[in-house]
């Protein structure tokens, strides 16, 4: 049963990150008949730190000590995570957990300081999507997913940026002390419960200017042409090429094939005219060459996760909706 729960901090800790936990664990809801956890704010490098906002520090009575009776460890994003080495005492007291049954949970570039201690090797793990590249050159072993929200690997729990630390909280709290209770949090707190869709929606990926030399042109003209049903053979003649050439060209160049870069292409552009226009689905689907709300329906959520009208919602709300 999950009862003791305990934040650990390096100097840099940003202030959100280590709120959202506290939100989750360490307010008092008895009154509520929610559980109430024994939580703590422990420090891995003295008793007073620094957070990444200006002039704003964080002082805790908890050293590392406190990490040793703890059922959770949650080690939220900090400044600095990118770019230093970690006490080797955190990292030590991080494994020790581990090997007794306990669970650890990163919020945002915490994940870095697991991947120090080799928690992460052999497990599937979130990051914030800016670092997901980074994490996978710095750990290898660690099977980095850098479009979901968090990844339950018992007793790893990986969030990726911010917000989502919020969502791997509360399925911990879901999966250990049933639907009930987290919903009753999530109520309070005034956040869903549960939210579609993963990170890729998230992602800002502009309409790419090719650098390409040999289809630049071609790509161009293809974004140009996104509501037009094309084939490879047509896309050869305008590139001057057989189809076989231009196919191999185009893998070379773009690192995918024609098919799958206007796909992409079409998605994106569903995304933004979702954002910025009260245009009707069919009309969407009509301008990004998927034809039918239900085709544009079927490869907006194999590609985000999340249903073209929820995505409506996430970015412009309800009313727009």
């Amino acid at each position: 049963m999950l009862k003791n729960v305990v934040t650990v901090l390096l100097d840099g800790a940003h202030p959100f990150e280590l709120g959202v936990v506290c939100e989750v664990f360490g307010i008092d809801r008895s009154d509520e008949g929610l559980p109430v956890y024994d939580y703590a704010v422990a420090s891995a490098e003295g008793p007073t730190l620094s957070t990444h906002v200006a002039g704003f520090t964080v002082s805790t009575e908890h050293g590392l000590e406190r990490l040793e009776e703890a059922d959770l460890i949650a080690v939220p994003a900090s400044d600095a995570n990118l770019l230093r080495a970690y006490p080797p005492e955190l990292l030590d007291a991080l494994r020790r957990a581990v090997d007794r049954g306990a669970r650890v949970l990163s919020v945002c570039s915490g994940v870095f300081v697991l991947g120090a201690a080799g928690l992460l090797d052999g497990r599937r793990c979130a990051a914030h999507w800016r670092h997901a590249a980074e994490l996978s050159r710095r750990y290898p072993r660690a099977i980095v997913e850098p479009d979901v929200l968090y990844v339950d690997e018992d007793p790893v729990i990986t969030s990726a940026g911010t917000a989502a630390g919020i969502d791997a909280c509360l399925h911990i709290v879901r999966k250990e002390q049933g639907p009930e209770v987290a919903n009753k949090i999530a109520r309070r707190m005034v956040v869903p419960p549960h939210r579609d869709g993963g990170q890729a929606q998230y992602i800002e990926r502009p309409l790419p200017r090719s650098a390409c030399d040999t289809v630049g042109e071609t790509l161009a003209w293809m974004e140009q042409h996104l509501d037009e049903e094309v084939t490879v053979d047509q896309l050869a003649a305008r590139a001057h090429m057989s189809p076989r050439t231009f196919a191999r060209r185009f893998q070379q160049e773009t690192g995918t094939t024609p098919y799958r870069w206007i796909l992409r292409q079409r998605v994106l552009l569903a995304q933004r005219l979702l954002e910025a226009t009260d245009e009707t689905m069919d009309a969407i689907a009509w301008r990004t060459g998927f034809g039918t709300a239900a085709a544009l329906r079927h490869q907006f959520v194999r590609a985000l996760g999340i249903t073209p009208q929820a995505y409506r919602r996430t970015f412009r709300g309800p009313a727009a909706a």
